[in-house]
């Protein structure tokens, strides 16, 4: 047991990482092999992360699961891994989205192990940030989750998908060179010139002033990814560009790894600074839930309303850390949760009725349910959780969000809860003009999901469901997790 403690972590790293490798040397003829090669590197990362999630010690509580091997000692850079609460929740989430990603590629044609190869690679990265305890791997692997999306866009992308693979790159590679000036400035400030996180919670020893600098630039430059406005821009070019797996990876687990970095470093480690700036960042959040709301009524292109509509969910995220109380940050991590579930849902379905009428023009569709009825009841079950309906994720992540920041900023969540009401119109809009009405005879040919697209898309809507219901082992995880941060009470 003392073994599968200390290596699970890396296992969950290692495994879609050796499948990506497996692929490259693999025939390109083989397509059955190398969609099975595919499954099984995604897949298997699914039980571990189960099973992490069964073993974490409730009463223990902290980080768990550690694994501390040096590196470069003179630099103070070790190969440190470990997870608390809120880590378990997010490595879940990422091997649920992956292994769903991979069912929804199932036909991808073009270049079919390149493809799969890249997402990978890319996820690969993804579970190294939520698992990482030393800045520097923090730093390395945050770039290896980000910088594949300039291939899978840029290839296998439709649209304007050079210019939206570009815009995407190049925005967040501003947004590191802030993370990366943050890290390096932590490291020669502290005392002990480490990068690890745990070191550097422990000594506590930065000024006030350098905490409200050097949060602001984790801020900017974890927020870019995260979504925040007005630095949000490349995030819908990129769904709206990007094939339908890597659409999913980006919205429903790319985009927690801003949420996440402002979190764990940015309130972990400077809390003064968080605390300067909360109202800065309950504001932004604010903007992005009617903004997002706002701009995803006005799209006639599916995948842009879906895409918009995360940037304003994203900002419920960024809403409940802004409250720095426990209600609302474990209420901003739900919906981490939550938003990765619906959002993938969204995209898998938005994949599905493109692949089969070839368009996203939401004028030019109606009456796909009589066809599509499982795609139709699909799209409704996560239709209801992005607004919040009871019995759904949505609800329990939003009600702790909003409870969180009245007791912080009540003017702000006042606000903020209009964005519910404006995501129920888009919502209803969608599902009326797209999948509800009198059907529109061109598209006789439309066929309900097949296969293993059935996998991806039941899976989803039913933990859409499953969490909304039953909520509380989620909600104590999190919990758990929160005990190192300086939050009011």
């Amino acid at each position: 047991m003392s073994f599968l403690n200390q290596n699970i972590l890396t296992w969950i790293v290692l495994s879609p990482f050796i499948a990506a490798l497996l692929l490259i040397i693999t025939p390109p003829n083989r397509g059955a092999l190398i969609r099975w090669i595919a499954l099984l590197g995604a897949g298997l990362t699914l039980p571990l992360s189960i099973l992490v999630a069964i073993l974490y010690n409730r009463q223990q509580g902290g980080f768990q699961f550690q694994r501390d091997v040096p590196w470069i000692n003179s630099l103070g850079i070790q190969y440190h891994v470990g997870v608390d609460g809120i880590s378990v929740v997010l490595v879940l989430l990422t091997a649920i989205i992956i292994t769903a990603g991979v069912f929804a590629s199932w036909r991808v044609q073009n270049r079919t192990k390149e493809f799969l190869a890249l997402l990978l690679f890319l996820v690969s990265g993804v579970f190294g940030v939520f698992v990482s305890l030393d800045l520097f791997f923090f730093f390395l692997f945050y770039e290896i989750a980000v910088l594949p999306m300039y291939l899978l866009i840029g290839i296998w992308g439709t649209g304007r998908k050079e210019y939206s693979a570009m815009k995407l790159t190049l925005y967040l590679l501003f947004g590191s060179a802030f993370i990366l000036v943050g890290i390096l400035s932590l490291y020669f400030v502290s005392p002990q010139h480490t990068f690890d996180l745990l070191t550097l919670q422990r000594s506590g020893r930065f000024s006030y002033a350098f905490q409200r600098i050097i949060f602001l630039a984790f801020y900017i430059g974890f927020g870019i990814l995260a979504g925040i406005w007005p630095l949000h821009t490349w995030s819908p070019d990129g769904h709206a560009s990007a094939p339908t797996a890597v659409s999913m990876l980006h919205a429903g687990v790319l985009m927690k790894l801003g949420a996440y970095g402002i979190l764990r470093v940015g309130v972990g480690l400077l809390p003064g600074g968080a605390h300067t700036w909360a109202f800065l960042m309950g504001a932004i959040a604010t903007i992005n839930i009617l903004y997002g709301a706002f701009s995803a009524m006005g799209q006639t292109d599916f995948k842009y309303v879906v895409a918009y509509s995360s940037v304003s969910h994203m900002g419920v995220v960024m809403l409940g850390i802004a409250s720095l109380n426990p209600v609302g940050v474990n209420g901003a991590v739900m919906q981490m949760f939550s938003h990765g579930i619906m959002t993938g849902l969204f995209f898998a379905v938005v994949g599905l009725v493109y692949e089969k009428s070839h368009t996203r023009d939401i004028l030019k569709m109606g009456g796909f349910a009589k066809r599509m009825p499982g795609v139709a009841v699909a799209m409704t079950i996560g239709g209801l959780a992005s607004f919040g309906l009871p019995a759904t994720s949505g609800f329990i992540a939003e009600f702790m969000v909003f409870w969180g920041m009245w007791h912080t900023f009540p003017v702000l969540a006042a606000l903020s809860v209009i964005g519910i009401v404006l995501t129920a119109v888009y919502v209803l809009r969608i599902l009326q003009k797209i999948f509800l009405g009198p059907f529109t005879e061109q598209y006789h040919d439309l066929a309900d999901a097949q296969k293993t697209e059935w996998v991806a898309i039941t899976a989803l809507a039913a933990l859409l469901i499953l969490v909304g219901v039953m909520p509380s082992p989620l909600v104590n995880l999190i919990r758990l997790g929160l005990h190192g941060f300086h939050l009011n009470i």
